[in-house]
């Protein structure tokens, strides 16, 4: 048996010391939940916190959240499907957009639902991910600015998601004036430039944060207090808030170089082994997680004498070296997890979800 758990306390040390920060800077923020991809348990405990924005990119998932908690403001932080309009102004109070057709239909639903829908526009700085071309964002607020039961609440952008390209003053500065710029032009009031992520956060504590940036969205650094910019974690914040624990179902010594001819694993690989380890023999225990739960480069033993050799759909094999441990069958062994880790886990229904205080 394979299980995650949350640690409650430690999440919610990490909560209130973003919290201080961000209030400390008069800076609005939300909870991006999409990695616990709906838990209820989990939801719980984070919406308990005492946050009053979350924000996902599922609408089934918003949905639960509102379920649980209806006084929550919901966000929904990816362009929608048209055919899913109907749905998003249901469940989301706010959303995220690039398309003038989405956001036309986003209207026709908020009018059938009798419902102002509140927008974020996202604009394109470099990242080529969601985003408005800066050539055209002008029109684009024209033609949105007509349309009936929507209400455009933000500017926002996204960086360092897809190709990594990271957030500087140049950047945020380019957005706070291209906010001025439509409100200048439309005389119009956006209240919230949405420029802020966990890989912005470091700008924060530099001093160089825009003072017209005021809203964030933050995941990775609350769960895994994690510095995203310098790929490095908090030593103020807590790294292991997440813990995952996969049972031992093998134990044996075992050579530590394959015999035989090698031809293609199950993923399309050949492995390749040094020959001086050819003789060598090791202990190795096969835990009860596999590929279809989480990729095996995003778990790592807790244990730094131990190491992962080989995973296939539903095993990893662990090299855990002469067993100084005394591990037997039956015990577990604990892994640290980063996002993408977490992310698998958590969308996979063969792990128990556990929590703990």
């Amino acid at each position: 048996m394979a299980y995650i758990t949350l640690n409650t306390h430690k999440l919610k040390e990490n909560y209130d010391y973003l919290d201080r920060l961000f209030k400390q800077h008069n800076i609005e923020w939300g909870i991006v939940v999409k990695m616990l991809c709906g838990n209820r348990k989990y939801l719980e405990k984070v919406l308990s916190l005492g946050i009053r924005q979350v924000c996902d990119s599922r609408i089934s998932n918003l949905r639960i959240i509102k379920s649980i908690a209806p006084q929550i403001e919901t966000v929904f932080i990816k362009p929608a499907a048209k055919r899913n309009a109907a749905r998003v102004v249901q469940y989301a109070d706010i959303s995220f957009n690039t398309e003038l057709e989405t956001i036309r239909l986003l209207s026709k639903a908020a009018v059938n639902q009798n419902k102002k829908h509140r927008i974020v526009i996202m604009i394109e700085l470099g990242e080529l991910r969601e985003g408005v071309l800066r050539d055209n964002f002008i029109e684009f607020y024209s033609n949105v600015f007509e349309l009936p039961n929507i209400e455009v609440i933000g500017i926002g952008t996204n960086l360092t998601c897809m190709y990594g390209v990271l957030p500087n003053e140049d950047k945020l500065i380019q957005l706070c004036l291209y906010k001025q710029l439509v409100e200048a032009k439309f005389n119009k009031q956006i209240p919230y430039i949405s420029g802020g992520a966990s890989v912005t956060i470091p700008l924060i504590l530099k001093g160089i944060l825009p003072n017209g940036i005021n809203h964030f969205r933050v995941g990775e650094t609350l769960y895994l207090g994690t510095d995203v910019y310098y790929s490095q974690p908090y030593e103020h914040m807590h790294n292991d808030v997440f813990k995952l624990f996969a049972e031992i179902i093998e134990l044996n010594e075992k050579p530590v170089v394959p015999t035989g001819e090698l031809g293609h694993n199950l993923t399309g690989q050949t492995a390749s082994f040094d020959e001086a380890l050819t003789g060598k023999v090791s202990f190795r225990a096969i835990v009860d997680v596999g590929l279809l739960d989480v990729e095996d480069g995003h778990i790592y033993p807790v244990d730094s004498s131990m190491h992962i050799v080989g995973a296939s759909s539903d095993m990893i094999v662990v090299d855990i070296g002469s067993n100084a441990q005394n591990l037997c069958v039956g015990d577990s062994i604990e892994f640290r997890l980063d996002y993408m880790g977490i992310l698998r886990i958590m969308n996979s229904d063969y792990v128990d979800k556990q929590l703990e205080e």
